[in-house]
């Protein structure tokens, strides 16, 4: 589509799991970037397994090179992606993530004016409209990366500042050889790599090879998750990926981690002694950090929310920290 000759070739992963009714709107916002931006791409969508009618939507994509594989989690699916894309530029994105329609202007642009600036995370906006789990996420992003989320703005980031700014692999681009090369130098703490930290562990080793860029304009919207459950649920998958995340990588994050986690065995201990007082200081902290997110920037939704939902977030956050701790040293062990 485009005669500049002088931009990467794109290829496109998304991996997906269950998720049928959001991988079209995902590959459908990405079709209109990539039609704004005159530029063509090889798109890639790895079936991790599913177990629902996903594969058929899949198959009414036109255009979209589809990989199946046996669930093996999202490093599994993502390197599979990685490996089948034939671009010199790899683009992650996840399956409820739709791309702003001019995001891939401003990305076109900067590879042509800045060839140098290769890798990029994406700004990610929550769609938290009237959904208190979303908000509630929101509300911890204000909190933990406030250097960026106060003043969005374009810079970058090295190793040295890993922990003070976005990044994931929600909607990620860097080149493929160096995505393959953090792929195979990817070593998880678990055995069982469908609960590893993939994003965390690759993007460090991406970070400490040079920068990694970041901009409001190269965004996406997130489509968070809005149900009880499906919150319980993540939490407790989110616990076990951070220990494998950042057990092993000194830092204020893993330092804050190992504080909550005392403040959480202190409060079970009072939980079981004095369960009232117990109650009235848990109610009291959550106020708190509601206040804390609205100082740091965050809305009045996304503080409400952390009010509300902290204690529960800690409790199932906590249970998969200690599974995440448990697997470790089971590995470790060599059992």
């Amino acid at each position: 589509m485009t005669s500049r000759s002088d931009v990467p070739s794109l290829s496109v992963v998304i991996p997906v799991f269950n998720e049928p009714d959001w991988i079209g709107r995902s590959v459908g916002a990405l079709r209109t970037a990539l039609a704004n931006a005159e530029w063509d791409a090889e798109i890639v969508v790895v079936d991790d397994g599913s177990t629902d009618d996903t594969p058929e939507r899949l198959a009414e994509l036109p255009g979209v090179t589809v990989v199946t594989q046996p669930n093996g989690g999202r490093f599994a699916a993502r390197f599979a992606g990685i490996t089948r894309a034939s671009g010199e530029l790899v683009m992650l994105l996840d399956s409820r993530v739709l791309l702003e329609p001019g995001s891939l202007v401003f990305l076109r642009d900067q590879l042509l004016e800045h060839p140098e600036r290769t890798v990029w995370n994406g700004h990610i906006n929550s769609d938290d409209t009237g959904n208190p789990y979303g908000a509630f996420m929101q509300g911890l992003v204000a909190v933990g990366w406030r250097r960026y989320v106060a003043n969005p703005r374009l810079t970058s980031f090295t190793a040295e500042e890993f922990d003070a700014f976005p990044k994931g692999t929600t909607l990620f681009v860097a080149p493929r050889k160096l995505l393959e090369e953090a792929a195979t130098s990817f070593t998880s703490l678990y055995d069982d790599v469908r609960l590893a930290s993939d994003d965390t562990r690759m993007l460090r080793w991406v970070s400490e090879q040079g920068p990694i860029f970041l901009a409001p304009d190269f965004a996406a919207r997130y489509i968070s998750r809005d149900s009880l459950p499906k919150f319980v649920k993540h939490a407790y998958f989110r616990g076990s990926t951070f220990v494998d995340g950042y057990l092993d990588s000194p830092g204020p994050v893993r330092n804050a981690a190992f504080a909550a986690g005392g403040v959480g065995l202190a409060g079970l201990v009072l939980l079981l002694r004095k369960p009232k007082a117990a109650v009235v200081l848990a109610a009291a902290g959550s106020a708190a950090a509601g206040a804390v997110v609205r100082r740091c920037g965050g809305s009045k939704a996304q503080s409400l929310a952390v009010a509300k939902l902290l204690t529960l977030f800690a409790a199932c956050f906590g249970a998969g920290a200690a599974r995440g701790l448990a697997l470790a040293l089971r590995k470790r062990l060599g059992r």
